[in-house]
């Protein structure tokens, strides 16, 4: 399970990157650049949602059977998928040793 502290110190680095998009469009930068910063934003905050979703799940099925677990989770990761792009290779269910999902690894 992800810690509070780290969801909420990815949540600052999403805000570092709006106020940096905010300087961007002030200073009429060029529009590639802003957009490849605002997908950027866009995936930092749609990983901060996963990891947020991932918790409230281990919490919610903290008890189960790894396979009801599974079960469950599959789903879930397919319809978060088709809500985001940018999820679509991350991972709800953790793999075996490690505390959250792929992302808790460093990956952002």
């Amino acid at each position: 399970m992800v810690e509070r502290q780290e969801i909420t110190v990815r949540l600052r680095r999403v805000e570092g990157q709006i106020r940096g998009l905010q300087r961007m469009v002030d200073e009429e930068r060029d529009c590639e650049t802003i957009l490849v910063q605002l997908m950027a934003a866009r995936s930092a905050l749609d990983k901060v949602g996963l990891l947020i979703v991932s918790n409230y799940i281990d919490e919610c099925l903290s008890g189960e059977d790894p396979k009801v677990k599974e079960r469950v989770i599959r789903p879930l990761q397919f319809i978060l998928s088709r809500y985001s792009p940018s999820l679509e290779s991350e991972e709800l269910l953790p793999s075996e040793g490690s505390s959250a999902n792929a992302d808790s690894q460093g990956k952002n």
